[in-house]
């Protein structure tokens, strides 16, 4: 299975999973474009795995302000992108509520991501997923740029929770 761009857009909105369930951010917050591969098999642990990209544009409006004069994507928006994919997969299940992001085990940053970057990757390895007491799903995950780990996470930990 794969999203188009379109349909990333469709996830912005909050019915793409159905009301109240597994969202996107819009706009800036989106940190993807499009999903190449999501699966409920396969991966490093066999449980699952999703590939997806974003294209780097110059004018992101983080690299106006991080850092002034050094324009770099701050790292934390490719855990948070990490974050993202893992309540999209959530979603993709089929299990209700909206995502929030719980955790992360250990984070390493190991290169950089500046303006001309064109396109940075995304993988992700389903751990484990949990449907009781609420849904939540464990993943490895890695930023990949020109085929070169950037930033990786483990035990990356989504959550759906029901608001009241």
């Amino acid at each position: 299975m794969q999203y188009s761009h379109t349909e990333i857009q469709q996830m912005t909105t909050g019915a793409f999973f159905g009301q109240g369930n597994a969202q996107l951010p819009n706009d800036a917050m989106l940190m993807l474009d499009e999903i190449q591969h999501i699966s409920s098999q396969g991966g490093k642990f066999s449980q699952g795995q999703v590939r997806a990209s974003l294209k780097i544009h110059h004018d992101h409006w983080f690299f106006a302000c991080h850092f002034q004069g050094d324009p770099v994507m701050p790292g934390c928006l490719g855990l948070d992108a990490l974050w993202q994919l893992l309540g999209v997969y959530l979603g993709w299940l089929g299990l209700p509520g909206k995502g929030r992001a719980i955790g992360v085990g250990k984070v390493k940053f190991s290169g950089q991501i500046y303006p001309d970057a064109g396109e940075i990757q995304y993988q992700l390895h389903i751990k484990r997923v949990f449907t009781k007491p609420f849904a939540m799903a464990i993943a490895d995950g890695v930023v990949l740029h020109q085929g070169k780990a950037i930033y990786q996470a483990t035990d990356l930990r989504v959550g759906l929770i029901n608001p009241t």
